[in-house]
């Protein structure tokens, strides 16, 4: 017995260093393990087969696979913030320390109370969530509900700070090959014989794939040859523990590299993502061995074959001592002699075809292993570990013929292509008949930019598996087998598991046949087949050959499900990378704002700004600082930092023709020198953004948008020009942060400008809605006569590497003219008194241009705007929708934001009907009164008439219905 456990073989194990013990834990229990195992290698070494429970009917559950296909070794790895659940014990690397625990179930793997549900697995057959906890009602939420959502996810999240670091990259290649086993590497020597850069990703940390372990030395020898010429090319990188996890449009590659992955002691990021351009990509993805569906094929001890020959090969494990090998294909026979070369038994191979005369079988029979044919499995005999088998005749219900004593069956249905990566972005399929598998079809690859193929698939059939062009394989036909033995009994079938981690059997799959359900989509939603943390892997295409089966049609015609990136999972923090904390979400500063520090600034987040909301003097609070703001810009002067306002330059021969799109209004026929106030809607008539925009040569325009949407109409442009308009010569650049921008606001604006000098700024030199370039206080500035106030205002836009000091400059001229500075929400109130609306207060996604009163700013003449069309649905010139009006409240006290104006009855959820709601209240300082704006139904016409807006806590507040605008009705503070 070694002293690593005792099922670790005594010689063998190509990745394992045996100088090299490590130890870890799993439920507390100290074992030993090898550097170079994986956690499942380990546990198995050490005779710990049941590693995990299933899902539904808490079934014991062993390793299947030995790959990222595994469904059933699902671990919790680590503590506090380095804690991982659902962490795959078959690709996992083994660490010294490791701590493991058992998942999905209670109080213990080993005596799980949740295996009751398998004794009643009658209770719940495919679908039952969707037949059961109906009535009565009331028991949804105090019984059904919470039983339901404690059992939910197989392992608990992490709940403490992950201290590890992670981090974002960007390559590019003309060729990435995908798969460094023997067929990837061959295609990468063949690109990079033809020149260009080429990328090779792998995703174990070994390259070689299958190859080592088939082929032995000779496997070996072939994958250090091309190894040793790719690593000799300066035009060819090689990445291992890389794995690529979705392929998208355009040649656009996601990858996750495993850097110091579960070992935080290396002083590097634990994970990389990659994002990753190629010009072409090759898959050389290999393929995944097949289950067989036999009853109780799911015991801990049944696994794959490809998988009991890796163990043995790879690690010096054996997942048994005494191994049954049960097959439809050669490939198996390879598992069988790899057991026996290790001094292992193997008392029998049954094979499902009539006949097995290849050289494989024959060479099996020679070393005097029983070979078995036309013999299946009736059922595996044990509970939570193989004890024996009894065999079938594979055509037959599966009477029994004979127990074969055992510890451990190796099952292989034939192989599956992975075809993930060239389906993700729209490769098609083909069905080979011949060898019972979709693979890819080379006339329907995936398309690039260039609308041509830019993905190849290498050894389409099976990749990598069969050791494409230098290793040849001489095997025999497989005999397709989806069912165990062909005429299994109804019995029988309810123990034939096809998803082993969500308990999907064939029983459950033919049940939705017989419910209806014929599209694969359909039953995969009502079995959940496919739907568990290896996303099918394993389990999907015998799923859909017995759905086939049942419907009495071709697999074909059955087709696939949906293949949907990520092709393993990624965390959470691989993707976010250095996206938390504090910068998860970026926070930008305008270049006054360390003036803005040292000037009492109190802080509001504004679109990722952070904007000043007003400057606290003395001992004053926010309310009397804004209060003073807003009365020293009405009486004087005042100055706001309006650098984060969005800028967006479009230009270009049709730019003007492109904005009468975007606006909807005229901004073709702008005058250069002129500015223009305009509305954007979306494509479903609603108004989605606001601003000036300034036309400044014959084929240029600035657009201003607000804070918030500087990104997001950049992007509405940028689409539309992309997907719609992509023949139109117009190019966009967002700006926003290449100019600082400060609003020089108040009857004594211009007083002030002129002290700096350089520019004039008299009303026939710059009228309203004009703007002017050249210089003031020796800085290059455009100033433009825009007002969002209703005082006389201008808005200079310096270079931003100059804004402090236009700034500083303001202050200093103005200093006896009492310059103040004012905030967000002194702009905001003095926006309200003049009845301007507000982005995000009085739209909500829901409010089109006609119920602001902004019907003037709608074009009559062009014939079409984004959003128009839209406009003109019923429900869109509705005359009951809610208009905008102002609120006045009788008795001085504030009107909530977002209340609601009651009208007579209730509607048929017995509330009280409403008819309108409070968009925006303030107090005005101006007026010395609460002033509100909001949408009421009718509201223009209803002048004068009264509301009430009920409070949760006290009386009603009534409020009269009045104009918006409550100050300067005339405009005359516009000019000074």
């Amino acid at each position: 017995m070694s002293e690593t456990g005792p099922f670790r073989l005594p010689q063998g194990g190509r990745l394992i260093d045996r100088a090299y013990p490590l130890e870890f834990r799993f439920d507390g229990r100290p074992l030993r393990g090898l550097r170079g195992d994986t956690l499942a290698s380990a546990l198995m070494g050490s005779g710990v087969m049941l590693m995990g429970r299933s899902f539904k009917y808490h079934r014991p559950r062993g390793p299947i696979a030995s790959g990222a296909e595994e469904p059933n070794a699902l671990l919790g790895l680590g503590q506090g913030g380095r804690f991982e659940p659902n962490q795959r014990a078959t690709t996992t690397q083994l660490e010294q320390g490791m701590r493991l625990t058992g998942q999905n179930a209670w109080p213990s793997l080993s005596v799980d109370v949740g295996a009751v549900n398998s004794w009643l697995y009658r209770l719940f057959p495919a679908g039952f969530y969707y037949k059961t906890f109906i009535l009565p009602r009331a028991a949804w939420k105090h019984l059904f509900e919470p039983v339901i959502r404690r059992s939910a996810g197989l392992g608990r999240a992490p709940k403490d700070v992950d201290p590890d670091r992670y981090e974002q990259a960007y390559d590019f290649a003309e060729v990435v090959v995908v798969g460094g086993g023997i067929a990837g590497l061959q295609a990468a020597r063949d690109a990079a014989e033809a020149g260009g850069r080429v990328l090779v990703l792998e995703q174990d940390p070994h390259w070689g794939g299958r190859t080592p372990v088939d082929h032995g030395p000779a496997g070996q020898g072939a994958i250090d040859a091309l190894l040793t010429d790719l690593r000799g090319r300066d035009n060819v990188t090689m990445r291992r523990k890389t794995m690529a996890t979705g392929l998208y449009d355009h040649g656009y590659l996601l990858a996750r590299e495993a850097l110091a992955d579960h070992d935080p002691n290396q002083g590097i990021p634990r994970q990389r993502l990659w994002r990753i351009r190629a010009g072409r990509i090759v898959t050389a993805t290999g393929a995944l061995e097949r289950p067989l569906s036999f009853a109780m094929n799911d015991v801990p001890g049944v696994m794959l074959a490809s998988a009991v020959r890796d163990y043995i090969v790879n690690h010096g494990v054996a997942p048994g001592h005494r191994i049954v090998l049960v097959t439809n294909n050669d490939d198996a026979y390879r598992t069988a002699l790899a057991a026996q070369e290790a001094g292992l038994d193997v008392p029998a191979i049954l094979d499902a075809r009539p006949a097995a005369d290849g050289p494989l079988p024959k060479m099996a029979r020679d070393r005097g292993i029983r070979v078995m044919t036309g013999t299946g499995i009736a059922k595996v005999k044990g509970s939570r570990a193989v004890e024996g088998i009894v065999t079938c005749a594979q055509a037959g219900q599966g009477q029994p013929i004979e127990t074969i004593d055992c510890d451990a069956v190796a099952m292989s249905g034939g192989w599956s292509p992975v075809v993930h990566l060239w389906s993700h972005c729209g490769g098609k399929l083909t069905w080979d008949d011949a060898q019972a598998l979709f693979r890819p079809d080379p006339a329907r690859p995936p398309l690039g930019a260039d609308g041509e193929g830019n993905v190849t698939a290498v050894g389409a059939a099976y990749g990598d598996l069969r050791c494409a062009g230098e290793l040849e394989r001489d095997e025999a036909a497989m005999q397709p087998v989806w069912v165990m033995p062909a005429q299994a009994t109804r019995k029988a079938r309810y123990k034939m598991w096809l998803d082993f981690q969500n308990d999907v059997k064939v029983s459950d799959i033919e049940l939705a046949a017989q419910e209806g359900y014929e599209s694969v989509e359909h039953t995969k939603r009502y079995t959940t087949l496919g739907m568990a943390t290896d996303q099918g892997k394993v389990s999907n295409i015998n799923g859909l050959a017995v759905l086939s089966g049942a419907l009495n049609q071709p697999i074909p015609a059955t087709g696939t499900t949906t293949f949907r990136p990520p092709y393993t999972p990624l965390t959470l923090a691989t993707i976010a990378a250095d996206a938390r904390g504090d910068a998860f979400q970026p926070l930008r500063k305008t270049a006054i704002d360390g003036w803005h520090v040292l000037n009492g600034a109190k802080w509001e987040p504004v679109g990722q700004w952070r904007r000043a909301y007003c400057y606290l003097r003395g001992g004053e609070d926010a309310h009397a600082a804004v209060a003073r703001e807003i009365k020293a810009v009405r009486g004087g002067v005042g100055t706001l930092d309006a650098s984060t306002l969005g800028k967006i330059i479009v230009k270009g021969p049709d730019a003007g023709k492109f904005l009468d799109m975007i606006y909807t209004g005229v901004m073709s026929s702008l005058p250069v020198g002129k500015c223009r106030y305009g509305l954007m809607c979306s494509e479903n008539g609603f108004l989605m953004d606001d601003g000036v925009a300034v036309r400044l040569s014959e084929d240029t325009w600035l657009c201003h948008t607000t804070t918030g949407g500087a990104e997001r109409i950049h992007a509405h442009m940028e689409d539309w020009l992309q997907c719609e308009w992509w023949e139109w010569k117009v190019y966009t650049a967002n700006v926003t942060e290449q100019w600082a921008q400060v609003a020089v606001v108040g009857p004594k604006a211009r007083t002030l400008l002129e002290r700096l000098g350089g520019m004039d700024v008299s009303d026939d030199a710059l009228p309203f809605m004009g703007w002017a370039e050249g210089e003031i206080a020796g800085i290059p500035a455009r100033i433009y006569r825009i007002s969002f106030s209703g005082e006389l205002s201008f808005e200079v836009s310096v270079p931003a590497n100059r804004g402090l000091e236009l700034w500083e400059a303001l202050h200093k001229a103005g200093a006896d003219l009492g310059v103040t500075p004012y905030g967000t929400e002194a702009m905001h109130i003095m926006r309200a008194e003049k009845g301007f609306i507000m982005i995000g207060d009085e739209t909500d996604g829901t409010v089109i241009p006609q119920d602001l009163g902004l019907g003037w700013a709608i074009s009559k003449k062009k014939p079409d705007y984004i959003g128009k069309r839209a406009q003109m649905r019923s429900h869109m010139t509705d005359p009951d929708r809610w208009q905008l009006v102002g609120l006045e409240s009788l008795d001085d006290r504030m009107i909530p934001d977002g209340a609601y104006a009651v009208a007579e009855g209730t509607n048929a959820n017995g509330q009280r009907n409403v008819q309108g709601r409070v968009t925006s209240t303030y107090y005005s300082p101006t007026l010395g009164r609460p002033i509100a704006m909001g949408l009421v139904r009718h509201g223009p016409s209803r002048m004068g008439e009264e509301l009430d807006f009920p409070l949760s806590n006290g009386p009603a507040v009534r409020a009269k219905i009045v104009e918006p605008v409550f100050y300067d009705k005339e405009g005359a503070r516009l000019n000074g």
